[in-house]
């Protein structure tokens, strides 16, 4: 990334200035004037002990430790190291937001040590590609032929293409989901395409195409056709089941312009049609954000006013209790105000427990920790806008080191 310093690299030039020689303490003398010798608690622990202490580390904070000395190195670079890094439950998603309009560069967001880092992604070339991630992986599907997609890890940098998904190339509108094993490390990745029935606006094709890394092949699960409804480019997997938003056509009655519909891939099975799963949305939406946050489906939207739909007027978050959505937040007005101008459609996601909102014009990013129900801002980013038209988008994934895929 050209006039910029790698994440990696400046991790080590911050060793460079803060680290303490832990080799080498001074003697001194105790009350009773005997001399005595300080001794490193580090240089007393076996390997195995130091080295789940280390696991334990922000990701950050590991690549620091590299730098200490040449058994730390060894230790943080050995597989059993990556094993016990891949017990630790979870590590608090990081935050990667774009900041150019020509090229897929950017930094991302560490909410442990409250850093933003430059980072270069793998794979991608341009801007316009879906992103979707779990557990530390994440895949990218091109806007354009919506038939390349690669699968990588952002931290390790590897990175797979992978074959091209079955059925028509080209769609309206697509939606990506990806969901990854923590144990066994293979994942399955859904696209849901949707397209309308040539010389009828109120009709539309829908089809789910479902990839297996094990296999490393795609299969057609599904192919329905919908009235007044039509997909769009909003889906996530949750425990073996696809979620995904539909957006009302205007041809029907409804009372709300988005609604939810799933499609169990642990079975390839809809219970029949699809429109049969459909759960209305909780009030009238501008915009609906899908997420998985420890397998419960969570939905960050836009609240329209009662008599503009179209309008936001808050911002509000909701898990899905069986058929039913359950209210969990609503944003503070004043973190509302504080995105300035707020258009009806946002950019959010979320894992563990933590979900990202910000608005497209403007790098300002609020973030909402579920386990304490507290909003707050994160720490500026270092790019700022340089032109009106300028727009931030970005995508949230985990920070991980022993998967890839």
């Amino acid at each position: 990334m050209a006039g910029k310093t790698s994440w990696i690299k400046l991790f080590h030039n911050e060793m460079a200035r803060d680290l303490i020689n832990f080799d080498s303490y001074s003697d001194f003398t105790n009350e009773g004037g005997i001399e005595a010798v300080a001794v490193s608690v580090e240089s007393i622990l076996p390997d195995d002990l130091l080295e789940r202490i280390l696991s334990c580390l922000p990701i950050a904070s590991i690549f620091r430790a590299g730098s200490v000395c040449k058994r730390w190195h060894d230790i943080v670079s050995s597989r059993s190291f990556l094993w016990n890094f891949s017990h630790v439950k979870s590590h608090k998603p990081w935050y990667f937001m774009f900041t150019s309009s020509d090229e897929p560069i950017g930094h991302a967001y560490d909410p442990v040590l409250r850093k933003w880092y430059a980072i270069d992604l793998p794979c991608i070339d341009k801007l316009n590609w879906f992103i979707a991630s779990s557990r530390g992986l994440v895949c990218f599907m091109d806007n354009d032929s919506r038939s390349e997609l690669h699968v990588c890890n952002p931290i390790t940098k590897y990175s797979v293409k992978l074959p091209e998904p079955s059925g028509s190339k080209f769609s309206d509108y697509s939606a990506l989901a990806i969901s990854a094993n923590r144990v066994s490390h293979n994942y399955t990745i859904s696209v849901v395409k949707s397209k309308q029935v040539p010389g009828n606006f109120f009709q539309w094709d829908i089809s789910i195409h479902i990839y297996d890394s094990e296999t490393n092949t795609w299969a057609t699960s599904l192919t329905e056709v919908l009235l007044e409804w039509r997909g769009g480019d909003e889906s996530v997997i949750c425990d073996g089941v696809l979620y995904f938003l539909l957006y009302s056509t205007g041809g029907g009655m409804s009372d709300h312009r988005h609604g939810l519909v799933t499609y169990n891939i642990s079975n390839r099975s809809s219970h029949g049609l699809l429109i049969k799963s459909f759960i209305p949305a909780p009030c009238s939406l501008t915009c609906g954000r899908l997420m998985n946050l420890k397998q419960k489906l969570v939905m960050v939207g836009g609240i329209g006013k009662q008599d503009r739909p179209d309008i936001i007027k808050g911002i509000g978050i909701w898990i899905l209790c069986g058929k039913e959505w359950q209210e969990i937040a609503r944003m503070p007005h004043k973190f509302f105000q504080g995105f300035g101008e707020l258009d009806d459609v946002f950019s959010s996601c979320g894992t563990d427990d933590l979900i990202y909102i910000h608005s497209y014009g403007a790098p300002a990013l609020l973030i909402f920790d579920m386990n304490v129900k507290q909003w707050r801002w994160s720490q500026k980013c270092p790019v700022t806008k340089r032109f009106p038209l300028q727009l931030f988008t970005g995508f949230c994934f985990e920070p991980r080191l022993e998967i890839n895929p």
